[in-house]
């Protein structure tokens, strides 16, 4: 099993890292404009956004593809 998540750049990363370094690259409303989602536009938090990204397999991809994009390139 070693060696398992190699090829995963967000592997041992947590999703409230990946929220919490894209709002401090991007801003709230720049995240809204990117990532069109109402956790991002309605009274954003990390709290909030990390409830709704745990639920919404789809929206949480956005996130992580979107994280990628920025940091790991």
């Amino acid at each position: 099993m070693v060696g398992t998540q190699v090829n995963n750049p967000l592997h041992g990363i947590k999703l409230e890292k990946i929220v919490t370094d894209l709002v401090e690259h991007y801003g709230w409303d720049e995240l809204a404009t990117r990532i069109n989602i109402n956790c991002f536009k309605s009274d954003p938090s990390v709290k909030s956004s990390l409830k709704f990204l745990r639920k919404t397999e789809w929206a949480r991809g956005k996130v992580e593809t979107l994280y990628i994009e920025t940091f790991a390139s």
